[in-house]
Protein backbone atom coordinates (compact mmCIF):
# COMPACT_ATOMS: atom_id res chain seq x y z
CA UNK A 1 0.00 0.00 0.00
CA UNK A 2 1.31 3.35 -1.03
CA UNK A 3 2.22 5.24 2.29
CA UNK A 4 1.28 8.50 0.49
CA UNK A 5 -1.90 7.79 -0.96
CA UNK A 6 -3.95 10.26 -0.07
CA UNK A 7 -8.10 10.58 0.47
CA UNK A 8 -9.99 13.93 -0.17
CA UNK A 9 -13.01 15.45 1.14
CA UNK A 10 -14.21 14.72 -2.52
CA UNK A 11 -13.46 11.40 -1.96
CA UNK A 12 -15.67 10.69 0.90
CA UNK A 13 -18.47 12.87 -0.08
CA UNK A 14 -18.52 10.23 -3.13
CA UNK A 15 -18.12 7.38 -1.01
CA UNK A 16 -21.31 8.91 0.86
CA UNK A 17 -23.42 8.94 -2.06
CA UNK A 18 -22.40 5.38 -2.59
CA UNK A 19 -23.35 4.55 0.83
CA UNK A 20 -27.31 6.01 0.11
CA UNK A 21 -29.83 2.95 0.63
CA UNK A 22 -27.20 0.52 2.05
CA UNK A 23 -26.87 2.11 5.55
CA UNK A 24 -29.13 4.82 7.37
CA UNK A 25 -27.13 7.96 9.39
CA UNK A 26 -27.15 6.79 12.93
CA UNK A 27 -28.65 8.69 15.11
CA UNK A 28 -26.59 11.81 17.76
CA UNK A 29 -27.91 11.82 21.20
CA UNK A 30 -27.96 14.28 23.88
CA UNK A 31 -26.50 12.96 27.17
CA UNK A 32 -27.18 15.14 29.71
CA UNK A 33 -25.34 12.71 32.38
CA UNK A 34 -21.83 13.34 30.68
CA UNK A 35 -22.80 17.05 29.88
CA UNK A 36 -23.14 17.17 33.58
CA UNK A 37 -19.82 15.51 34.16
CA UNK A 38 -17.94 17.47 31.86
CA UNK A 39 -18.94 20.61 31.86
CA UNK A 40 -19.57 21.33 28.59
CA UNK A 41 -22.60 19.89 26.13
CA UNK A 42 -22.11 16.47 25.08
CA UNK A 43 -23.85 14.40 22.23
CA UNK A 44 -23.23 10.79 21.73
CA UNK A 45 -23.00 9.41 17.98
CA UNK A 46 -24.18 5.83 17.85
CA UNK A 47 -22.21 3.94 15.19
CA UNK A 48 -23.12 1.06 17.86
CA UNK A 49 -26.66 1.29 16.31
CA UNK A 50 -25.26 0.69 12.52
CA UNK A 51 -26.17 -1.92 10.47
CA UNK A 52 -23.96 -4.83 11.35
CA UNK A 53 -23.37 -3.29 14.64
CA UNK A 54 -20.70 -0.70 13.77
CA UNK A 55 -19.07 1.82 11.56
CA UNK A 56 -17.31 -0.90 9.93
CA UNK A 57 -19.68 -1.59 7.12
CA UNK A 58 -19.26 2.31 5.54
CA UNK A 59 -15.34 1.76 4.91
CA UNK A 60 -16.37 -2.01 3.60
CA UNK A 61 -19.14 -1.68 1.25
CA UNK A 62 -17.00 1.91 -0.04
CA UNK A 63 -13.63 -0.67 -0.64
CA UNK A 64 -15.55 -3.94 -2.04
CA UNK A 65 -18.20 -1.58 -4.67
CA UNK A 66 -15.54 -0.13 -6.12
CA UNK A 67 -13.81 -3.81 -7.27
CA UNK A 68 -13.47 -4.29 -10.95
CA UNK A 69 -15.79 -6.46 -12.42
CA UNK A 70 -13.01 -9.61 -12.21
CA UNK A 71 -11.94 -8.94 -8.72
CA UNK A 72 -15.20 -8.98 -7.51
CA UNK A 73 -15.38 -12.48 -9.20
CA UNK A 74 -12.31 -13.50 -7.37
CA UNK A 75 -14.45 -12.62 -3.92
CA UNK A 76 -12.91 -11.19 -1.34
CA UNK A 77 -10.80 -11.66 1.88
CA UNK A 78 -10.29 -10.20 5.36
CA UNK A 79 -8.96 -10.13 8.92
CA UNK A 80 -10.90 -8.94 12.24
CA UNK A 81 -11.49 -9.14 15.53
CA UNK A 82 -15.50 -8.95 14.32
CA UNK A 83 -16.86 -5.52 13.57
CA UNK A 84 -15.08 -5.90 10.45
CA UNK A 85 -15.95 -9.37 9.82
CA UNK A 86 -19.22 -8.39 9.81
CA UNK A 87 -18.79 -5.23 7.84
CA UNK A 88 -17.39 -7.47 5.12
CA UNK A 89 -19.47 -10.43 5.16
CA UNK A 90 -22.23 -8.04 5.16
CA UNK A 91 -21.07 -5.85 1.82
CA UNK A 92 -19.96 -9.19 -0.01
CA UNK A 93 -23.25 -10.64 0.62
CA UNK A 94 -24.98 -7.07 -1.01
CA UNK A 95 -22.95 -6.95 -3.77
CA UNK A 96 -22.83 -10.16 -4.54
CA UNK A 97 -19.42 -11.33 -3.60
CA UNK A 98 -17.79 -14.97 -1.94
CA UNK A 99 -16.50 -13.69 1.03
CA UNK A 100 -13.50 -15.44 3.50
CA UNK A 101 -12.56 -14.18 6.63
CA UNK A 102 -10.15 -14.48 9.21
CA UNK A 103 -10.82 -14.15 12.74
CA UNK A 104 -8.80 -14.60 15.79
CA UNK A 105 -9.39 -17.87 18.16
CA UNK A 106 -10.82 -16.74 21.14
CA UNK A 107 -13.42 -14.34 19.08
CA UNK A 108 -16.35 -12.89 20.51
CA UNK A 109 -19.27 -15.40 19.64
CA UNK A 110 -21.75 -13.27 18.43
CA UNK A 111 -19.44 -11.70 15.66
CA UNK A 112 -18.22 -14.83 15.16
CA UNK A 113 -21.95 -16.40 14.37
CA UNK A 114 -22.76 -13.09 12.84
CA UNK A 115 -20.05 -13.19 10.42
CA UNK A 116 -21.56 -16.51 8.93
CA UNK A 117 -24.47 -15.53 9.11
CA UNK A 118 -23.88 -12.96 6.83
CA UNK A 119 -22.81 -15.83 4.41
CA UNK A 120 -18.78 -15.36 4.98
CA UNK A 121 -16.40 -18.80 5.44
CA UNK A 122 -14.75 -18.25 8.45
CA UNK A 123 -11.60 -19.66 9.87
CA UNK A 124 -10.04 -18.94 12.99
CA UNK A 125 -6.14 -18.36 13.49
CA UNK A 126 -3.90 -16.89 16.10
CA UNK A 127 -4.71 -14.85 18.88
CA UNK A 128 -4.50 -10.76 17.12
CA UNK A 129 -5.43 -9.34 14.01
CA UNK A 130 -2.38 -8.55 13.35
CA UNK A 131 -2.02 -12.78 12.98
CA UNK A 132 -5.11 -12.73 11.07
CA UNK A 133 -4.37 -10.57 8.96
CA UNK A 134 -0.49 -12.22 7.77
CA UNK A 135 -2.88 -15.60 7.15
CA UNK A 136 -5.85 -13.33 4.80
CA UNK A 137 -2.93 -11.85 2.95
CA UNK A 138 -1.20 -15.14 2.77
CA UNK A 139 -4.96 -16.75 1.43
CA UNK A 140 -5.18 -13.68 -1.42
CA UNK A 141 -2.12 -14.40 -2.85
CA UNK A 142 -3.18 -18.21 -3.04
CA UNK A 143 -6.51 -17.86 -4.48
CA UNK A 144 -6.74 -14.51 -6.05
CA UNK A 145 -9.35 -12.83 -3.84
CA UNK A 146 -8.77 -9.17 -2.71
CA UNK A 147 -7.47 -8.39 0.61
CA UNK A 148 -9.84 -6.06 1.93
CA UNK A 149 -7.61 -4.29 4.75
CA UNK A 150 -9.39 -3.24 8.13
CA UNK A 151 -8.29 0.05 7.89
CA UNK A 152 -5.24 0.71 5.55
CA UNK A 153 -6.30 1.48 2.52
CA UNK A 154 -7.89 5.22 1.14
CA UNK A 155 -11.02 3.35 0.16
CA UNK A 156 -11.40 2.61 3.43
CA UNK A 157 -10.46 5.42 5.44
CA UNK A 158 -13.21 7.81 2.71
CA UNK A 159 -16.00 5.26 3.53
CA UNK A 160 -15.34 5.97 7.21
CA UNK A 161 -15.25 9.78 6.69
CA UNK A 162 -18.79 9.99 6.07
CA UNK A 163 -19.29 9.42 9.68
CA UNK A 164 -17.43 12.76 9.88
CA UNK A 165 -19.92 14.41 7.62
CA UNK A 166 -22.80 13.36 9.31
CA UNK A 167 -21.69 14.55 12.86
CA UNK A 168 -21.10 18.20 11.29
CA UNK A 169 -24.47 17.93 10.04
CA UNK A 170 -26.23 16.67 13.47
CA UNK A 171 -23.84 18.99 15.72
CA UNK A 172 -23.58 22.19 13.42
CA UNK A 173 -21.38 23.97 16.14
CA UNK A 174 -19.35 21.06 17.56
CA UNK A 175 -15.90 22.17 19.13
CA UNK A 176 -14.53 18.53 19.83
CA UNK A 177 -14.71 15.12 18.83
CA UNK A 178 -13.76 12.13 20.52
CA UNK A 179 -13.08 9.29 18.66
CA UNK A 180 -12.37 5.10 19.39
CA UNK A 181 -8.84 4.73 17.71
CA UNK A 182 -7.39 1.18 16.72
CA UNK A 183 -5.65 1.03 12.93
CA UNK A 184 -7.02 4.95 13.11
CA UNK A 185 -9.26 4.17 10.36
CA UNK A 186 -11.98 5.96 11.66
CA UNK A 187 -10.37 8.59 13.22
CA UNK A 188 -8.48 9.67 9.64
CA UNK A 189 -11.49 9.45 8.27
CA UNK A 190 -13.12 11.43 10.61
CA UNK A 191 -10.34 13.97 10.63
CA UNK A 192 -9.97 14.64 6.91
CA UNK A 193 -14.08 15.53 6.61
CA UNK A 194 -14.04 17.45 9.15
CA UNK A 195 -10.99 19.67 9.16
CA UNK A 196 -11.88 20.17 5.37
CA UNK A 197 -15.08 21.62 6.33
CA UNK A 198 -14.23 23.20 9.63
CA UNK A 199 -10.47 23.29 10.80
CA UNK A 200 -11.42 25.16 14.20
CA UNK A 201 -13.14 21.66 15.20
CA UNK A 202 -10.05 19.45 17.42
CA UNK A 203 -10.39 15.71 16.82
CA UNK A 204 -8.90 13.46 19.54
CA UNK A 205 -8.10 9.53 19.41
CA UNK A 206 -8.83 7.56 22.21
CA UNK A 207 -7.00 3.63 22.39
CA UNK A 208 -6.65 1.34 25.18
CA UNK A 209 -3.63 1.91 27.61
CA UNK A 210 -2.49 -1.65 26.75
CA UNK A 211 -2.80 -1.70 22.80
CA UNK A 212 -1.51 1.65 22.48
CA UNK A 213 0.63 1.72 19.64
CA UNK A 214 -0.32 5.60 18.15
CA UNK A 215 1.61 7.69 20.63
CA UNK A 216 4.85 6.15 20.13
CA UNK A 217 4.44 5.75 16.78
CA UNK A 218 3.43 9.92 16.63
CA UNK A 219 6.34 10.22 18.55
CA UNK A 220 8.76 8.56 16.06
CA UNK A 221 7.02 9.95 13.18
CA UNK A 222 5.95 6.85 11.55
CA UNK A 223 4.24 3.62 12.38
CA UNK A 224 5.75 1.34 15.04
CA UNK A 225 4.30 -1.68 16.18
CA UNK A 226 3.97 -3.18 19.78
CA UNK A 227 5.30 -6.12 21.04
CA UNK A 228 2.60 -7.22 23.34
CA UNK A 229 -1.07 -5.90 23.53
CA UNK A 230 -3.58 -7.01 26.57
CA UNK A 231 -7.02 -5.56 26.32
CA UNK A 232 -10.83 -5.94 26.74
CA UNK A 233 -11.13 -3.55 23.81
CA UNK A 234 -10.46 -6.25 20.83
CA UNK A 235 -12.43 -3.72 18.37
CA UNK A 236 -8.86 -1.91 18.57
CA UNK A 237 -6.08 -3.87 19.67
CA UNK A 238 -4.24 -3.16 16.59
CA UNK A 239 -0.83 -3.85 16.92
CA UNK A 240 0.54 -1.05 14.37
CA UNK A 241 -1.26 1.53 13.01
CA UNK A 242 -1.88 1.54 9.21
CA UNK A 243 -0.04 3.35 6.77
CA UNK A 244 -2.91 5.29 4.94
CA UNK A 245 -3.91 6.51 7.95
CA UNK A 246 -0.94 7.53 9.98
CA UNK A 247 -0.36 9.78 7.42
CA UNK A 248 -3.89 11.91 8.06
CA UNK A 249 -4.01 11.33 11.47
CA UNK A 250 -0.86 12.99 11.81
CA UNK A 251 -1.44 15.90 9.78
CA UNK A 252 -4.88 16.83 10.57
CA UNK A 253 -5.88 15.08 14.26
CA UNK A 254 -5.25 17.01 17.42
CA UNK A 255 -3.61 14.11 19.79
CA UNK A 256 -4.33 10.60 20.94
CA UNK A 257 -5.27 10.06 24.47
CA UNK A 258 -5.26 6.46 26.16
CA UNK A 259 -7.52 4.66 28.54
CA UNK A 260 -7.17 1.81 30.92
CA UNK A 261 -9.67 -1.79 31.12
CA UNK A 262 -10.87 -0.29 34.58
CA UNK A 263 -12.22 2.64 32.76
CA UNK A 264 -13.22 1.50 29.83
CA UNK A 265 -15.21 -1.00 32.26
CA UNK A 266 -16.46 2.35 34.02
CA UNK A 267 -17.63 3.95 30.76
CA UNK A 268 -19.80 0.58 29.31
CA UNK A 269 -21.77 1.01 32.72
CA UNK A 270 -22.31 4.39 32.34
CA UNK A 271 -23.50 4.24 28.88
CA UNK A 272 -25.62 1.33 29.83
CA UNK A 273 -27.47 2.74 32.77
CA UNK A 274 -27.34 6.99 31.73
CA UNK A 275 -27.58 6.05 27.96
CA UNK A 276 -29.49 3.27 27.59
CA UNK A 277 -27.50 1.67 25.10
CA UNK A 278 -25.25 -1.40 24.96
CA UNK A 279 -21.64 -0.62 23.61
CA UNK A 280 -18.48 -3.30 23.12
CA UNK A 281 -15.65 -1.81 25.35
CA UNK A 282 -13.77 -0.37 22.35
CA UNK A 283 -17.04 1.52 21.48
CA UNK A 284 -16.77 2.93 24.80
CA UNK A 285 -13.32 4.20 25.00
CA UNK A 286 -14.11 7.80 24.16
CA UNK A 287 -16.98 7.87 26.47
CA UNK A 288 -14.29 6.37 29.42
CA UNK A 289 -11.38 9.17 28.13
CA UNK A 290 -14.51 11.90 28.79
CA UNK A 291 -14.99 10.49 32.27
CA UNK A 292 -11.48 9.81 33.59
CA UNK A 293 -10.38 12.93 33.03
CA UNK A 294 -13.15 14.82 33.78
CA UNK A 295 -10.56 17.70 35.08
CA UNK A 296 -9.11 18.20 31.47
CA UNK A 297 -10.27 21.54 29.88
CA UNK A 298 -12.37 20.61 26.74
CA UNK A 299 -14.05 22.82 24.56
CA UNK A 300 -17.76 21.92 23.73
CA UNK A 301 -20.13 20.69 22.30
CA UNK A 302 -18.60 17.78 22.62
CA UNK A 303 -19.36 14.71 20.13
CA UNK A 304 -18.28 10.97 21.66
CA UNK A 305 -18.46 8.80 18.95
CA UNK A 306 -19.59 5.07 20.24
CA UNK A 307 -18.15 2.84 17.56
CA UNK A 308 -19.48 -0.43 17.90
CA UNK A 309 -21.90 -2.29 20.24
CA UNK A 310 -21.15 -6.23 19.19
CA UNK A 311 -20.42 -7.76 22.32
CA UNK A 312 -20.36 -11.17 23.96
CA UNK A 313 -23.22 -11.15 27.13
CA UNK A 314 -20.91 -13.06 29.16
CA UNK A 315 -18.40 -11.20 28.63
CA UNK A 316 -20.67 -7.33 29.05
CA UNK A 317 -22.00 -9.53 32.32
CA UNK A 318 -17.96 -9.30 33.23
CA UNK A 319 -17.56 -6.24 32.58
CA UNK A 320 -20.78 -4.61 34.75
CA UNK A 321 -19.23 -6.84 37.34
CA UNK A 322 -15.94 -4.73 36.99
CA UNK A 323 -17.78 -1.48 36.72
CA UNK A 324 -20.14 -1.65 39.72
CA UNK A 325 -16.66 -2.26 41.43
CA UNK A 326 -14.80 0.37 40.15
CA UNK A 327 -17.66 3.08 40.73
CA UNK A 328 -17.97 1.57 44.24
CA UNK A 329 -21.17 0.16 43.50
CA UNK A 330 -20.06 -3.41 44.87
CA UNK A 331 -18.16 -3.87 47.97
CA UNK A 332 -16.32 -7.21 48.66
CA UNK A 333 -14.45 -7.77 52.13
CA UNK A 334 -14.63 -10.89 54.43
CA UNK A 335 -15.01 -10.56 58.40
CA UNK A 336 -13.96 -12.91 60.89
CA UNK A 337 -16.88 -13.43 63.37
CA UNK A 338 -17.86 -16.11 66.57
CA UNK A 339 -18.68 -19.25 65.42
CA UNK A 340 -22.02 -19.15 67.38
CA UNK A 341 -25.65 -18.64 66.00
CA UNK A 342 -26.79 -15.26 65.47
CA UNK A 343 -23.63 -13.98 64.53
CA UNK A 344 -24.40 -13.74 60.48
CA UNK A 345 -27.94 -12.53 61.36
CA UNK A 346 -27.08 -9.81 63.33
CA UNK A 347 -23.67 -8.75 60.52
CA UNK A 348 -26.69 -9.16 57.93
CA UNK A 349 -28.90 -7.12 59.78
CA UNK A 350 -26.32 -3.96 60.26
CA UNK A 351 -25.64 -4.12 56.74
CA UNK A 352 -29.33 -3.21 56.02
CA UNK A 353 -29.63 -0.93 58.38
CA UNK A 354 -26.79 0.90 56.37
CA UNK A 355 -28.70 0.05 53.11
CA UNK A 356 -26.25 -2.19 51.55
CA UNK A 357 -27.59 -5.04 49.70
CA UNK A 358 -26.31 -8.22 50.47
CA UNK A 359 -25.49 -10.04 47.01
CA UNK A 360 -23.21 -13.17 48.26
CA UNK A 361 -22.38 -14.91 51.55
CA UNK A 362 -19.85 -17.33 51.99
CA UNK A 363 -18.98 -19.39 55.09
CA UNK A 364 -15.54 -20.55 56.00
CA UNK A 365 -14.25 -22.41 58.65
CA UNK A 366 -11.45 -24.67 57.09
CA UNK A 367 -8.95 -21.34 57.20
CA UNK A 368 -5.84 -22.51 58.78
CA UNK A 369 -5.73 -18.72 60.58
CA UNK A 370 -8.86 -19.26 61.70
CA UNK A 371 -9.36 -19.94 65.67
CA UNK A 372 -11.79 -22.92 66.95
CA UNK A 373 -14.49 -20.74 67.62
CA UNK A 374 -14.39 -18.50 64.67
CA UNK A 375 -16.19 -18.78 61.23
CA UNK A 376 -14.76 -16.34 57.81
CA UNK A 377 -17.49 -14.48 56.76
CA UNK A 378 -16.91 -13.23 52.83
CA UNK A 379 -19.52 -10.96 51.39
CA UNK A 380 -20.45 -9.01 48.48
CA UNK A 381 -22.58 -6.16 49.18
CA UNK A 382 -23.97 -3.36 46.93
CA UNK A 383 -23.51 0.04 48.01
CA UNK A 384 -24.75 3.67 46.23
CA UNK A 385 -21.19 4.26 45.06
CA UNK A 386 -17.73 5.43 46.59
CA UNK A 387 -19.10 7.69 49.28
CA UNK A 388 -21.87 4.86 50.45
CA UNK A 389 -19.51 2.34 50.37
CA UNK A 390 -17.04 4.20 52.38
CA UNK A 391 -19.21 5.14 55.50
CA UNK A 392 -20.68 1.30 55.21
CA UNK A 393 -16.94 -0.06 55.79
CA UNK A 394 -16.47 2.84 58.54
CA UNK A 395 -19.68 2.00 60.63
CA UNK A 396 -18.57 -1.98 60.27
CA UNK A 397 -15.31 -1.29 61.72
CA UNK A 398 -16.70 1.40 64.08
CA UNK A 399 -19.12 -1.58 65.09
CA UNK A 400 -15.55 -3.83 65.90
CA UNK A 401 -15.06 -5.43 62.95
CA UNK A 402 -12.05 -6.31 60.96
CA UNK A 403 -12.24 -5.92 57.39
CA UNK A 404 -10.22 -7.83 55.26
CA UNK A 405 -10.17 -7.38 51.31
CA UNK A 406 -11.41 -10.43 49.22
Amino acid sequence: MDATAEVTLADIEAARELLVGVIQPTSMEFSQALTDRVGVPVHLKCENLQRAGSFKIRGAYNRIAGLSEEQKAAGVVAASAGNHAQGVALAARLLGLEATVFMPEGAAMPKLLATKGYGATVHQVGTTIDDCIEAARAESAQTGAVFIPPFDHPDIVAGQGTCGLEILEQVPDVKTIVVCTGGGGLLAGIATAVKALRPDVKVIGVQAEQAAAWPASLDAGHPIALKLMSTMADGIAVGRPGDVPFSLVQEYADGIRTVGEEDLARAMLFILERARMVVEPAGAAAVAHLLAHTDEEVEGPVVAVLSGGNIDPILLLRIIRTGLRVAGRYLQFSVRVPDSPGSLATLISQLAELRANVLEVQHGRTTTSLRVSEVLIALTVETEGQEHSARVQQSLINRGYHLEPN
